[in-house]
């Protein structure tokens, strides 16, 4: 019996194999692609980094001597704008909460109605219970107070 009968297949040349394994046409035009692309993105932002480096030394000694009226400049500039950004979001939230309680008391229904609703009804049952409570317990506690008084009156 031999080693290469009919169960064993038969090796496959060198050739056969590296063709096989080797990439598609278009597996090699994606990698050149981005290669050409990473590589490109790679020097701008080497060139980005090294121009910003650059205009931040020539600028130090601008900074240093104007940074007495830069830095309250900057900081009251900060609060101006924060202060318009504060009182814009204000004004948006009091325009949107106009327009919703004007549509709901039209009855077109906005969005959240539904919570609103249910929670009005939630507090206006839980009310009622409450008063009935109240009045049992008010009713309990004359009651008890009749009985004391008329017991130290017999």
């Amino acid at each position: 019996m031999s080693i290469n009968d009919e169960n064993t297949p038969m090796p496959m040349p060198m050739t056969q194999k590296l063709y096989e394994s080797a990439p598609s046409s278009r597996q090699v035009a994606k990698f050149m692609t981005a290669s050409t692309l990473g590589a490109t993105l790679l020097f701008l932002s080497g060139l980005t980094l090294t121009g910003t480096v650059l205009a931040l030394i020539m600028a130090t000694p601008l900074i240093v001597i104007f940074s007495p009226v830069l830095v309250p400049a900057g900081i009251t500039l900060f609060l101006v704008i924060s202060g318009f950004l504060f009182s814009g979001g204000c004004g948006v939230a009091a325009i949107t909460a106009l327009s919703w309680m004007y549509n709901y008391v039209q009855g077109k229904h906005p969005f959240g109605a539904d919570q609103l609703d249910y929670a009005r009804n939630k507090l206006a049952s839980t009310a009622r219970d409450m008063t009935e409570k109240a009045k049992e317990y008010g009713h309990y506690v004359q009651h008890k107070a009749s009985e004391v008084t008329h017991g130290q009156g017999s």
